[in-house]
């Protein structure tokens, strides 16, 4: 079952990575994904792991685990309500840094003043026998008031032997605000207003980091703003309005024009439309009449909507639109690996760094004690994990929420990564290119009435769209009684009617049993080189009719894949139909390659052998498409479609849009682009500001400065995302 757990205190990149190694501790853990930019840590464990023994690895790792949801323990309000508190949070976490920025820069001014007036008017504003109890008593609130946080975590990161950015910020300032009181007793550089300016520094940019984080994650907040807070239900014959949460499947809301539809349901009396672009991306208003099913958070349009509640809470749409975009900000891609293991060694590394510069100005440099610890202590406070830490992160979060906004979900970190390598997109039929909705559009036999309540007969006791398209054009009240039934999965029906053996299938199915359709194959190849898939029905060995069924195609899947195609992808169509059949549709919307009379269980070997050209992506909608959408290097699911599917899939189309797929690989290639860029950043940033601390060129005020620019400047970067057009 999965998990989450929302963990407060995680400043780094380093931070998550010990809960990270805690997390993994637990025996039965899998996939592990902690986010220091959200606060969320995602994995998957046993029955046998309980809350509290997630809360503590958490607690074991330093840190303060907030809340702890499993799958199955979730009640109906706890999914709306745990993130409000989550988002409660994240707006608190960036109120505290700006209070504590007022704080710090109130006595930060004075000693930047005192400090540099000489240099400024060429004249002391107080004693020189005075300049360092002045630097002390105002330094102190700075570093252990308000910067009293990052202290303890730095102290506890040496405790632990769990070492921070904080670890390094801590021994950086303390170092430094103890020169000031050493140097009443020895003779030594006093830097303990430059420890104040230190932790000032550092927390000016905790709090534009915070306000950068909050904007990477808006497009998330805005989907957990959306949702109705109210709705009126019909109880008896009165009209009550009632909290969400109070909501109960099988209610009966009334939802008026303007107003939100407090959650999915169907529609049972009425007729709108319905603005479904916040959840789908769809901007354009969508009919709905009796039997509709709607969406909870979209907007009524123009009339009064009678609507059954289906589902509520954690099940709801909107809900699982937030788990899963929730869960991609959380997610791993394979560079993000090289980053990892740097950080994992990076803050132990630098400290040893730090030391040997030290030992090394004292012993090279005429033993100048007050040199050394400027130059070791400018050391710590310029390395920058948090930069490298976060520069995937924050790529992540940034596209995931861009995608939710336009109704592409990214499951899997690892599909951003991917992308960029795919060559061939496959697409499965019914339901994906076409609208999964087939009707009955040519019959040829002797006897309509008699073929078609043989059909229905059959038809009735399957749940395949071809078999309620034919079922629906009976329209028989009354059905025969069937006998020996038996559904073979991608060929057809067979059963026993009245004594008599039916068949209602493919070609193949009907040749496999011995059954001669010369005399009908004018009619059947007519009907598929119009596209439409044959159903032929035959009693005792003999056909007595053929069923054209054709489903219409959705709207956008000529433009999508001729787009594709103008971008250089091979396009492939895979169907359980016959050839002329696939081939028709294939024409229909530009797709060149067509791969026909594939059962549900072969489509996995089918894009295995695909894969040996290349990267493949295969895009579908229904439960047989699992294995194939786990196959595929990238798998696509239509958000319309099953739960399985959606759950094997690595990127889902909630607005169900062929155009999706394009505007997904337009966003995975940037987000990838942006990873790629704020990494170069991190590294080529260490790689110079390093080796100028240990040389002394810088000073510790402006080492820390460049760390806090460093981080800014890959959160900055990140948000420029939302600025490439998708």
């Amino acid at each position: 079952m999965k998990a989450k757990i929302k963990i407060e205190g995680m400043t780094c990149a380093s931070c998550s990575a010990h809960v990270d190694k805690e997390l993994k501790k637990i025996k039965s853990a899998e996939n592990v994904a902690v986010n220091a930019i959200t606060g969320n840590a995602f994995l998957e464990v046993d029955e046998s792991v309980s809350k509290q023994d997630l809360a503590n690895a958490v607690k074991e790792a330093g840190y303060k685990p907030v809340s702890v949801e499993l799958d199955e323990a979730r009640d109906i309000a706890s999914s709306n309500s745990k993130n409000r508190l989550a988002k409660a949070k994240k707006v608190d976490e960036s109120l505290a840094w700006k209070r504590k920025l007022f704080g710090v820069w109130i006595l930060t001014i004075p000693i930047i003043i005192i400090m540099y007036s000489e240099k400024l008017i060429g004249v002391s504003i107080i004693p020189m026998n005075l300049m360092t109890p002045a630097m002390l008593i105002l330094s102190f609130p700075i570093i252990f008031i308000f910067g009293f946080g990052t202290i303890k975590s730095g102290i506890r990161g040496f405790i632990k032997l769990r070492f921070t950015m904080d670890s390094l910020i801590a021994l950086g300032t303390i170092v430094a605000y103890a020169t000031g009181i050493a140097s009443f007793f020895m003779v030594i550089q006093d830097y303990s207003g430059v420890s104040g300016m230190i932790m000032t520094i550092f927390i000016t940019g905790k709090y534009i980091e915070s306000r950068a984080k909050g904007r990477a994650t808006q497009e998330i907040k805005k989907l957990l703003e959306i949702g109705a807070k109210k709705a009126t239900v019909l109880r008896g014959k009165k009209e009550i309005e009632i909290s969400i949460n109070e909501v109960q499947i099988g209610d009966i809301l009334i939802v008026k024009p303007g107003e939100k539809i407090p959650t999915d349901g169907i529609v049972t009396k009425g007729a709108s439309a319905v603005d479904e672009s916040m959840v789908t991306g769809e901007s354009l208003p969508v009919e709905k009449t009796v039997k509709s099913n709607v969406i909870g958070a979209t907007i009524n349009q123009d009339g009064v909507l009678y609507i059954k509640a289906t589902k509520i809470g954690k099940d709801t749409f909107l809900s699982h639109i937030i788990k899963l975009v929730e869960e991609a900000e959380g997610a791993k891609v394979p560079i993000q690996e090289v980053a990892d293991k740097v950080t994992g060694v990076f803050v132990p590394v630098i400290l040893v760094i730090a030391l040997v510069t030290f030992l090394s100005w004292f012993y090279f440099t005429s033993f100048d004690l007050s040199r050394s610890i400027g130059v070791a202590v400018s050391v710590l406070v310029i390395a920058c994990p948090c930069a490298l830490g976060l520069a995937v992160p924050i790529s992540l979060t940034v596209g995931a929420g861009m995608g939710a906004k336009r109704g592409i979900l990214i499951r899997k970190g690892e599909a951003i990564q991917t992308m960029k390598e795919i060559k061939t997109v496959v697409f499965d039929k019914t339901g994906t290119i076409t609208k999964g909705t087939p009707e009955v559009h040519g019959v040829y036999s002797k006897d309509k009435k008699h073929l078609f309540e043989i059909a229905a007969s059959m038809e009735i006791l399957s749940n395949h769209p071809i078999s309620k398209a034919i079922t629906k054009k009976a329209g028989l009240t009354k059905y025969l009684k069937v006998t020996n039934f038996k559904n073979i999965r991608g060929k057809g029906l067979t059963g026993v009617i009245n004594k008599k053996n039916v068949l209602v299938g493919t070609e193949v199915l009907l040749k496999e049993n011995g059954v001669l359709l010369k005399s009908y194959e004018k009619h059947m190849k007519s009907y598929e080189e119009n596209g439409e898939t044959t159903m032929i029905v035959a009693e005792d060995g003999k056909v007595i009719g053929v069923i054209g069924v054709a489903d219409t195609l959705k709207d956008d899947s000529k433009l999508a894949i001729g787009m594709l195609n103008h971008a250089g992808y091979r396009t492939v169509m895979i169907t359980g139909d016959n050839e002329r059949t696939a081939k028709a549709i294939a024409k229909q919307v530009g797709i060149r390659e067509v791969i026909a009379r594939v059962l549900p269980e072969d489509k996995s070997n089918k894009i295995k052998e695909l894969q040996e050209k290349g990267f493949v992506a295969f895009v579908g909608d229904g439960i047989n498409d699992a294995p194939a959408l786990k196959q595929a290097n990238v798998g696509f699911t239509i958000g319309s479609g099953s739960d399985v599917a959606i759950e094997a899939g690595d990127i889902v189309l909630a607005r169900g849009s062929l155009v999706g797929v394009v505007k997904a690989i337009k966003l995975s290639k940037a987000t990838f682009g942006k990873i790629k860029q704020n990494l170069f950043w991190a590294f080529f940033y260490n790689a110079v500001a390093i080796p100028l601390a240990i040389g002394g060129v810088l000073n510790p005020v402006i080492a820390e400065l460049a760390m806090a620019l460093s981080s800014i400047t890959v959160i900055t970067n990140a948000n420029l995302l939302r600025r490439v057009k998708i």
